[in-house]
């Protein structure tokens, strides 16, 4: 038999705050932030101790990486706008130029920081923080912009 097992980032506190942009996007294209919410799914069977796995295994390191993220600028290093040195980051598009202090910053391994893109750099950080056990097969990852607006990664793990 499969259980899944939810992680509702709201209501566990597992959130972030932080500002990005969206280069070309014509709302999004300015400095804006959300607080945003990460939720986890986690499919599997349960072991001997009658667990999928335990919640707070995987809260805790979901908390880790929000921690991370919050009150930062998220910047996404393989975007084409985006230039880099030791002391600052700077964003210039469209007649359009943002500069900020490098240690405001974290670049993030993509090419624009959407909710879909933070997904799956969650779920791939927590696949680095958690070796899951082999009853694990499926995590998803959810990240919310907001109440109600998110997007979600999924991968078969076991």
């Amino acid at each position: 038999m499969t259980f899944r097992l939810e992680i509702d980032g709201w209501k566990s506190g597992i959130r972030f705050s932080s500002a990005h942009i969206l280069p070309g996007h014509k709302k999004c294209g300015a400095l804006h932030g959300h607080t945003y919410a990460i939720h986890a799914k986690i499919c599997g069977e349960k072991d001997q101790q009658d667990f999928v796995i335990d919640f707070a295994i995987v809260k805790s390191s979901l908390r880790k990486i929000a921690d991370q993220l919050d009150h930062t600028i998220l910047i996404p290093e393989k975007n084409k706008y985006v230039v880099r040195d030791e002391k600052e980051i700077r964003i210039a598009f469209y007649g359009k130029k943002y500069v900020f202090p490098r240690e405001d910053c974290i670049l993030l391994p993509m090419k624009s920081v959407t909710a879909e893109n933070l997904a799956e750099f969650v779920l791939e950080e927590l696949l680095k923080e958690i070796d899951f056990p082999k009853n694990v097969k499926k995590l998803e990852i959810g990240v919310d912009e907001g109440f109600g607006q998110g997007a979600w990664a999924e991968k078969v793990v076991g």
